[in-house]
């Protein structure tokens, strides 16, 4: 299996011309589940659904409650921004949840929960979008704290394991990301381990999913970093969910376009067990 998670960076820069890059490298990939992060919408018009459609996918979105913020950048009333999951099988069950956030910052960063009715095993597949904000690793720590409780509430019923995705906007040794693992401190939700999967990744292979090759990214000033996660629980039973492999993607323009200020993290994940095991 095949999953995703992409910040495709709202309707900013020549959007019109990044949603078709984005496009097509997620026909290129042909994932099985994608979390999007930054997916606008306008009246009659929703970023997630052309993807579905263009990609023969479901989806489902969730829409910020405070987007106003967001739509000052652009001076554009109209534009809604949310997270998003296509997904190549049925949404059995979605859920929200709003993160928790200062009133002078709340701009209404969410989570959504897709159950996803993959073949043989339903899926608990994640994906959130954090704050960005250099100096609020504290507002993450209490989003990744609720984050961590929803997931908890949400990942039973079936042998594979969860899948949490999202644009965490935090370093890999941050606490916030560091409450996730259960290696390095404690987690949020006791005995429950949420692995990067990067940590299988080749260590050779560039990580930053902020990237100042990219001109999106060089134009903020900020160095190169890797905020871009797929989280899973541990292997069920035979090692299903185990990570096989772990890469970048959406890295490089298409076309002359980059398709975002971030690129995508791609995880392939087991969906059966070894040597045939239950």
């Amino acid at each position: 299996m095949r999953v995703v998670t992409w910040n495709v960076w709202w309707r900013f820069g020549p959007w019109r011309e990044r949603r078709k890059a984005v496009l097509a490298v997620l026909r290129d990939l042909r994932p099985d589940v994608v979390g999007l992060q930054e997916v606008w919408a306008v009246p009659g018009e929703n970023l997630a659904r052309w993807l579905a459609e263009e990609l023969g996918m479901h989806w489902v979105w969730a829409a910020s409650d405070r987007p106003e913020r967001w739509r000052r950048r652009l001076g554009d009333p109209t534009v809604d921004v949310g997270v998003a999951v296509l997904s190549r099988w049925p949404v059995a069950a979605r859920e929200t949840v709003r993160l928790p956030a200062p009133e002078e910052s709340d701009d209404g960063r969410l989570a959504l929960h897709a159950l996803v009715d993959a073949p043989g095993r339903r899926l608990p597949f994640f994906t959130a979008h954090l704050s960005s904000g250099a100096h609020a690793s504290a507002v993450r720590r209490e989003q990744v704290a609720l984050v961590a409780e929803f997931v908890a509430a949400h990942r039973g019923g079936t042998d594979f394991p969860p899948v949490l995705t999202g644009d965490f906007n935090a370093w890999p040794d941050s606490d916030e990301i560091r409450l996730l693992g259960g290696h390095r401190t404690a987690p949020v939700v006791p005995g429950q381990v949420l692995l990067d999967a990067w940590e299988y990744a080749d260590p050779a292979a560039p990580s930053a999913t902020r990237d100042r090759a990219n001109p999106h990214v060089a134009a903020a000033f900020e160095p190169s970093a890797r905020i871009d996660y797929v989280h899973v629980g541990p292997p069920g039973p035979g090692g299903i969910g185990r990570v096989l492999a772990v890469r970048r993607a959406g890295d490089a323009p298409v076309d002359g376009v980059w398709p975002s200020d971030h690129a995508a993290v791609v995880a392939d994940l087991a969906t059966e067990p070894l040597d045939g095991g239950r």
